[in-house]
């Protein structure tokens, strides 16, 4: 069905991402962050030295509180990052940096 302002067919494709191990619904083309706010998800890393949880702050990846290991790689930015199907991201802990 077609949406009145946002015209043609508006519903999005929805993909799985893996987060910590566990699979999670996303909208294809939201960023890493929104999804996991859309799953309850709210912690993304630890603080190196105090083990403080952290997630997202800015929004505009200017800070780096909501970094985490996306596909291996540490140090992500998922505020503006965006969800592929089969992404696999893990909470970044004060060991990976």
């Amino acid at each position: 069905m077609d949406h009145p302002i946002l015209g043609e067919d508006s519903r999005r494709k929805t993909v799985t991402i893996m987060v910590d191990g566990k699979p999670y619904p996303a909208y294809e083309g939201s960023t890493i962050a929104a999804s996991l706010l859309d799953n309850g998800i709210r912690i993304n890393r630890y603080t190196v030295h105090r083990h403080e949880p952290r997630g997202i702050f800015c929004g505009i990846g200017q800070c780096t509180d909501c970094v985490m290991v996306v596909d291996g790689m540490p140090n992500v930015r998922t505020c503006i990052t965006r969800v592929r199907d089969g992404m696999d991201i893990r909470t970044q802990n004060k060991e990976e940096r």
